[in-house]
C-alpha cells in the first residue's frame, strides 16, 4: 500500500501529537565457526547494482564488508538503549578493531514510568549487545572498531528536517519513556530493511545464516516498538518519522507509518507481503541525515570499513 493510499486523519500532524513529541540458540555454534568461516568468505565477492543516470554501476562487496557494515549499525543501536535502560554504553572490550574509533555523545538512562516499557527496552538492549558481541567474534581481527556516534545532536536535526520541531527547538530521545520510542522507530525499521537489503549480497550460506537470525530479532524488535506506539496513538510522530526515512533514502517508497487508512499497519510490506529491502547507499542515506550538511547524522565521522 502506498503513501498515497493514506487517510486524511493519517496524512495531518496534529499539534498534541507534535507536544507528545516533544513532551539465538544456533548463534552460539556459529559464533565458534564464525571467525574462520569468515576468514574464508573474505576473498568471496557479491555483486550489488545500483542504477546511475545512464547505465548501472556494478559495486563488489566482501561478506566481511557486509558483516562490518552490519557491525556499525549494531554499535548505534547497541548504545542507543543500553544507555537508555543502564546509563552506560557498551564495555571498552566491545568497541575496539580496525578503523577510526570514536565516542559517543549523549545517552542517558531513560526515566521510564511504564514497567512493560522498561523490560521491553531492556530485553532489546541485551539482544543489540548480544548482536555485537557475536559480529565481533565471527569477524575476528577484521572486525571494525565503534566509530564516533552522535546521540544528541542528530535527534535534534531528525526531528527538525521531520518537521516534528522548529528551528532552535531540541529533541532529547532520552528525557522520557514516549521520547525514547520514538528515537527507538527510526532505528528498528532501517535495521530490517538493511540486513533484508544485504541478504542477496552474501555468498557464505553459514554467514547468510547468521544475517537471517539477526534480521528475524530485528524484526521482532520493529515490531514491538510500532505496537507500543501505536497503543499510545503516536500517529502523527511516526508517520513524519516515515516519511523522512523514505525520502532520504531516495527513489521508491520502502516506508510506511503504523497506520494506514485508518487501520493499524504494525508490519510494512509491499503488496506481496514481503519484508521492504534497502541497499547499503540507502541505508547511508537515512543514518547520514542527508550527508555532510548534516554532519553524517548518527555516524559525525562516517562508518568503519570498506561500506561508508
Amino acid at each position: 500500500m502506498s503513501k498515497s493510499d493514506l487517510s486524511p486523519e493519517d496524512r495531518e500532524p496534529g499539534g498534541s501529537d507534535r507536544r507528545r513529541f516533544l513532551a539465538h540458540a544456533g548463534l552460539t555454534t556459529l559464533g565458534m565457526l564464525g571467525a574462520s568461516k569468515l576468514l574464508a568468505a573474505g576473498t568471496g565477492l557479491a555483486t550489488e547494482e545500483s542504477d546511475t543516470d545512464t547505465a548501472t554501476r556494478r559495486v563488489t562487496v566482501s561478506d566481511v564488508n557486509i558483516l562490518n557494515f552490519a557491525l556499525n549499525l549494531e554499535y548505534l543501536e547497541a548504545e542507543y538503549y543500553l544507555r537508555a535502560v543502564s546509563g552506560r554504553g557498551l564495555d571498552d572490550s566491545d568497541v575496539t578493531g580496525l578503523g577510526r574509533g570514536g565516542q559517543v555523545t549523549g545517552g542517558s538512562a531513560v526515566p521510564f514510568h511504564t514497567a512493560a516499557f522498561r523490560d521491553y527496552a531492556q530485553e532489546i538492549a541485551q539482544d543489540e549487545q548480544a548482536h555485537v558481541k557475536f559480529l565481533r567474534s565471527a569477524l575476528g581481527s577484521q572486525a571494525v572498531a565503534r566509530p564516533a556516534i552522535d546521540l544528541e545532536s542528530s535527534f535534534t536535526a531528525a526531528a527538525q528536517a521531520a518537521g516534528l520541531i522548529g528551528p532552535g527547538e531540541t529533541f532529547n530521545p532520552f528525557a522520557d519513556e514516549v521520547s525514547f520510542l520514538l528515537g527507538a522507530f527510526i532505528f528498528e525499521d532501517v535495521g530490517v530493511t538493511a540486513y533484508n537489503g544485504a541478504a542477496p549480497l552474501i555468498h557464505d550460506k553459514t554467514v547468510l545464516s547468521a544475517a537471517a537470525g539477526i534480521l528475524a530479532v530485528e524484526a521482532y524488535h520493529a515490531s514491538e516498538i510500532r505496537t507500543v506506539l501505536y497503543s499510545l496513538g503516536q500517529f502523527a510522530a511516526t508517520k513524519a518519522i516515515s516519511d523522512l526515512r523514505d525520502k532520504a533514502d531516495g527513489f521508491g517508497d520502502k516506508d510506511q507509518p503504523i497506520r494506514l487508512q485508518a487501520h493499524a499497519n504494525i508490519v510494512p510490506a509491499d503488496s506481496n507481503g514481503l519484508a521492504f529491502s534497502r541497499s547499503t547507499q540507502e541505508v547511508l542515506n537515512i543514518v547520514y541525515l542527508g550527508g555532510a550538511a548534516a554532519h553524517y547524522g548518527f555516524f559525525p565521522q562516517k562508518l568503519n570499513g570498506a561500506i561508508r
